[in-house]
């Protein structure tokens, strides 16, 4: 059996929006479309802190710079029927540099789309994303733990 794979994400607050990009890739097809957002950020690589995974991982997906900052939810997803399971640790993050650019490119090619979103947006069904609890926890405080959620809304 594979071991849950660790992911980092970043809670990046910038004029009262949050940070999202697509969490698919343009090839995603099926039950699993492409206008389902997250926090960015994406899997750890071996002997590198997990902050300085996450600092990689923005600037990739988003050209950004941020600074990194304390833990604020894990979150546990799955796929039920099948074997993917995901272990996600999120940080509050703020911004150092840089601004969203149209033309920037993730180097993996999976973000092709970044945008801030306002928590009306979030809370009112506009968009899909994934964790449920991603506005409470953006907005709020403390830290927070979502066991085992299911993959797809």
């Amino acid at each position: 059996m594979n071991s849950p794979r660790l992911a980092a994400r970043a809670i990046i607050l910038h004029e009262n929006r949050l940070l999202m990009v697509n969490a698919y890739g343009p090839e995603a097809t099926g039950p699993v479309s492409q206008d389902l957002w997250c926090a960015p950020g994406g899997g750890v690589e071996r002997g590198a802190s997990l902050p300085d995974n996450l600092r990689r991982e923005v600037h990739e997906e988003t050209g950004l710079t941020i600074k990194v900052g304390t833990p604020c939810l894990v979150n546990e997803f799955h796929d039920p029927d099948g074997t993917f399971h995901q272990v996600d640790i999120y940080f509050r993050c703020q911004l150092l540099a840089g601004q969203l650019d149209e033309t920037w490119r993730d180097p993996a090619g999976v973000v092709t789309h970044r945008r801030w979103f306002d928590r009306a947006e979030l809370e009112g069904g506009v968009i899909r994303f994934k964790p449920d609890s991603l506005p409470h926890v953006a907005w709020g405080r403390g830290i927070g733990y979502d066991p085992l959620e299911p993959i797809l809304r």
